[in-house]
């Protein structure tokens, strides 16, 4: 109850006042959802709202402010043992005693997702505060792409912000340079990210260069002092390379990274994908994805493997994967369709059967089921559980 009483305190005092400015915009969206899945002989539910309020004004000529807060409930079952999804090959290796702390918890959440001043001169723009970074011109996997990590069964979900300083500079009509700095604790941890984005024909294309603190866990051991996974945070370097464009009619894009680690060993990734729309409106896509931080035989998967892929730690656990997906409006208003997710490193495979439908401008519904086949231990094995999600949004 409090979070609401916030947010109301919050529009009253503050956005309220600014609203009588013409330059303020107040929007957002209210999202109603339920997520299922059949876990052994249970069909256990997670059901969530959320509110989402968007705030976005330009007083002056050459300034924006935008922010977005977040208030999320959750109900039903808000706690998931990672353990009930995985073989028994891998929960015969954890203790007893270490089992209950293998549980991803769902809690309410209130907070301020972004929030930044952007200001915009004739030679560069300076965007200051908590902001998004999306990089790369994949679609489900995103090489380049160091600050988030895409959910393959619904890729297009919105990403969080981070907190940075980012420069725009334009080089012409066709170049741009950008340069963005996240603070950590210390300037050594701190992610540093230099961009120069081009055009030839009809291609877009990017080179990057990062360097960022990789903090991902141990989850074989506890640390005894607060009862918890040990953090192993270790610097990497990426060097990478983006492009998009049209071929043969075709739409085509590829997104490489390659990774010099700190300590452990390096590692690239690489994603090639096409799609093309029919005359008649069906619209299929294709794209691969390679990751040689991921394993080649499912036999190798560790408890850290599922555990930093379940908490969206690194973005593989199999080497090499394929994502297709066709989709066709079967009226005005629904669309339908299917995606897939085949494991080719261990050969199993996800289907995602997905429905869209607008009542109207401001009214969607959105609804997957996943179906997955392969044997016990592997990326999408029949173990580890088929299920569904249906979302309602609306937006005001």
């Amino acid at each position: 109850m409090k979070k609401w009483i916030s947010l109301l305190l919050f529009l009253s005092f503050y956005v309220s006042p600014l609203m009588a400015q013409e330059e303020v915009e107040l929007f957002g969206y209210f999202e109603s959802q339920i997520m299922g899945a059949k876990i052994k002989s249970d069909f256990n539910q997670l059901y969530s709202n959320k509110l989402r309020v968007d705030i976005k004004s330009g007083f002056y000529e050459n300034v924006t402010f935008a922010a977005n807060f977040d208030y999320i409930t959750y109900h039903g079952k808000t706690e998931w043992n990672v353990l009930d999804f995985l073989s028994s090959g891998i929960t015969s290796k954890v203790s007893q005693d270490m089992e209950s702390y293998y549980v991803i918890p769902f809690s309410d959440r209130n907070f301020l997702d972004n929030a930044y001043i952007r200001l915009t001169f004739e030679n560069l723009d300076l965007t200051v505060g908590k902001q998004q970074i999306s990089l790369g011109t994949g679609y489900v996997w995103n090489p380049m792409d160091v600050f988030n990590i895409k959910d393959v069964l619904d890729p297009t979900y919105e990403q969080p912000g981070h907190n940075a300083v980012r420069m725009d500079v334009p080089l012409g009509s066709i170049y741009t340079l950008t340069a963005l700095y996240s603070p950590e604790d210390t300037w050594r941890n701190s992610a540093k990210l230099f961009r120069f984005k081009g055009r030839i024909s009809h291609f877009d294309y990017s080179l990057i260069a990062i360097e960022k603190l990789w903090r991902f866990h141990d989850y074989t051991q506890l640390d005894t002092t607060d009862t918890a996974f040990p953090e192993l945070p270790e610097k990497r370097r990426l060097l990478g390379a983006s492009t998009a464009g049209e071929l043969l009619g075709l739409g085509v894009w590829a997104e490489y990274g390659y990774n010099k680690m700190e300590n452990s060993k390096d590692f690239h990734e690489l994603v090639v994908g096409t799609d093309y729309t029919f005359d008649f409106q069906t619209y299929i896509m294709v794209e691969f994805y390679r990751n040689t931080l991921g394993k080649t035989d499912f036999e190798q998967y560790n408890i850290n493997d599922w555990m930093r892929q379940f908490a969206a730690e690194q973005k593989a656990i199999s080497r090499d994967q394929i994502y297709s997906f066709i989709q066709h409006p079967a009226t005005d208003f629904l669309s339908m369709g299917l995606s897939s997710i085949y494991s080719i490193s261990d050969n199993s495979l996800a289907l995602v059967p997905t429905f869209n439908y607008s009542f109207s401008v401001n009214v969607d519904i959105m609804a997957y089921l996943n179906f997955n086949f392969g044997r016990e231990g592997k990326v999408f094995a029949k173990n580890t559980g088929n299920g569904g999600l249906l979302r309602a949004r609306i937006y005001f």
